[in-house]
């Protein structure tokens, strides 16, 4: 119980400086050895006009309480926008990597760049959102698939 009023505590103080992360589900379970919270059932994170919707999501907090990464699970979809970069997709699960702005999407992972007017697919996809560089991984039997628009100059 300790470490869920830490948790709380540190979530309400980072949104002081920070832009605001509002997650919610049907049920929610903080494990305060783990420094884990999870949220169980039609689990929806929103920030700003980011959204990702999944099954479960799992937040996990540092040494120092800061959180550190979110993992969704579970017929994940989402929507991501910075600037001038616009992604829609969905995964089975995917971590976000806060530090690092780092998105790792795995299971059937697909994403869609709005602003390049783009798609991607494949096992594995890395979305850097502080560069914009996107990483596919596939294989043999699957493989990765990338779609685009071209325009044609007549």
């Amino acid at each position: 119980m300790k470490f869920l009023k830490i948790a709380l505590l540190l979530l309400l103080t980072q949104s002081l400086f920070a832009e605001k992360v509002e997650i919610t589900s049907t049920s929610m379970e903080a494990e305060d050895e783990k420094k884990e919270v999870h949220f169980i059932g039609d689990a929806k994170i929103h920030k700003g006009k980011d959204w990702l919707y999944a099954d479960r999501v799992i937040v996990y907090f540092g040494e120092n309480n800061d959180t550190e990464m979110y993992e969704a699970i579970g017929t994940v979809t989402f929507e991501f926008k910075k600037e001038d970069q616009h992604f829609k997709g969905s995964a089975d699960k995917v971590k976000y990597h806060i530090v690092k702005s780092l998105y790792v999407l795995t299971g059937n992972a697909v994403i869609d760049d709005l602003a390049n007017k783009s798609h991607v697919n494949g096992d594995e996809i890395m979305l850097d959102m502080t560069t914009g560089n996107v990483k596919v991984q596939g294989d043999k039997k699957k493989p990765v698939k990338f779609i685009f628009e071209m325009e044609n100059k007549e």
